[in-house]
């Protein structure tokens, strides 16, 4: 683990209603043999000192990956920043780094790059060119207080949220790294051909 890792909280963003994949739990979602979650844990975990999983059903699954499993403090799954809010909640270290659960591909520099981009930000998330995946965030546990004020507010647009906080935006050179997984297609050839590095 670098040196930097002992400062950071990983948080894999598993709480969505996964609407566009008919209901199905995403991060569960086979891929390659493994639901995807394990490919994430996989690629986030070296890159923290702990790691916590957001996920608001089949916590009991989730929990079976040997990491701590957090439930939405908010009601009526208000989107990923309400796993980010009881990400920030729960972190112990000054940094919380995010990726959603259905990231097989995520940098092995994510927390590497966006730290050294984050400078005196309050945060800083990924991007590859005008593309941006707020989601893909490294975070200092101080934003929490202006999360919880908007939320509060009813806010619930993580790329407005980011813009409010005044966090950078870190570019990223691989396009396939921060690839989605919304739809079914998106696990079908010939995109699954891409190889992990």
């Amino acid at each position: 683990m670098a040196a930097e890792a002992q400062a950071i909280t990983g948080l894999i963003l598993a709480g969505g209603q996964g609407s566009r994949l008919g209901g199905a739990d995403k991060g569960l979602h086979p891929f390659r043999g493994r639901p995807l979650v394990a490919h994430t844990i996989e690629r986030l975990a070296p890159q923290v000192s702990t790691l916590l999983i957001s996920a608001n059903r089949n916590q009991d699954t989730y929990a079976a990956f040997g990491h701590p499993v957090l439930t939405d403090r908010l009601p009526g799954h208000a989107g990923p920043l309400a796993g980010l809010d009881a990400g920030l909640a729960a972190c112990t270290t000054p940094l919380l780094l995010t990726a959603p659960c259905d990231s097989p591909f995520l940098p092995a520099d994510l927390s590497a790059r966006l730290l050294a981009g984050l400078g005196a930000h309050p945060a800083a998330y990924a991007c590859i060119g005008d593309d941006e995946h707020p989601v893909f965030a490294l975070l200092r546990r101080e934003v929490h207080a202006n999360l919880s004020a908007y939320l509060a507010g009813g806010g619930r647009k993580m790329r407005e949220w980011m813009r409010r906080v005044d966090a950078v935006a870190v570019d990223f050179p691989d396009p396939e790294a921060f690839r989605n997984f919304n739809t079914a297609e998106s696990f079908l050839p010939p995109t699954d051909n891409y190889e992990t590095q």
